[in-house]
């Protein structure tokens, strides 16, 4: 059984902060795609470029593990993005370990994108062990 919605464009509960907020869709490139026009619509053409070259690569190899990256990627982008404070936080995050200098905060720093890619992933029914393909 699911928590998830059978169609998750709007998931507004009363007691999200985030009121209006995107519900994470399925992992599928068409519900992945309508959820990306809603909530990150600059990332449109990278999606549809980037659908493209899997598409074309699932062909060539006669496989469907460029697709099935495509789709876990993008669902975990879906992921971080739908939450307008932890996408901020996770581009604070890479900003700053960027610019660090030292072994220690950027483990630190490395940690806690972790732990946000982590949830990210949890939410899209990527388990960590397996990995995303």
């Amino acid at each position: 059984m699911t928590t998830r919605p059978e169609h998750p464009m709007h998931d507004i509960a009363d007691s999200d902060p985030e009121a209006h907020r995107v519900a994470q869709p399925a992992s599928t490139p068409e519900e992945l795609r309508a959820a990306l026009a809603l909530i990150a619509p600059d990332a449109l053409p990278t999606f549809d470029a980037e659908r493209a070259a899997a598409l074309r690569q699932s062909r060539e190899q006669v496989s469907a593990a460029p697709m099935r990256r495509f789709v876990g990627q993008w669902a975990v982008y879906v992921a971080i993005e739908r939450h307008p404070d932890r996408a901020a936080r996770l581009r604070a995050l890479e900003a700053r370990a960027a610019e660090v200098d030292d072994t220690h905060g950027g483990r630190e720093l490395a940690a806690e994108i972790g732990r946000v890619l982590d949830k990210a992933c949890a939410e899209v029914g990527i388990d960590q062990a397996q990995g995303a393909a």
